[in-house]
């Protein structure tokens, strides 16, 4: 059998899901999306909706303690 470089391609379809967020949360995001806007020279905000799996992809990358539990359990299921 050929070995190739590629293994199976991981499903990376976007995936909606619905939160409810406290009404300063979204308030905090609504001015975040304007405040990135002013800063990136844009005339309009940005949908806040679209800071959410940024700011979620950000936060996972930055902990430590997630990253060390995800390989930890990642290396446990491959053994």
């Amino acid at each position: 059998m050929t070995k190739l470089k590629l293994s199976a391609i991981p499903d990376d379809r976007p995936v909606k899901i619905t939160v409810e967020l406290p009404a300063a949360v979204h308030r905090d995001l609504v001015a975040y999306a304007e405040i990135l806007a002013r800063t990136a020279g844009e005339t309009a905000a940005l949908d806040p909706a679209k800071l959410v799996a940024p700011m979620l992809q950000r936060f996972m990358a930055t902990d430590k303690g997630f990253s060390k539990a995800k390989r930890t359990d990642l290396s446990q299921r491959s053994a």
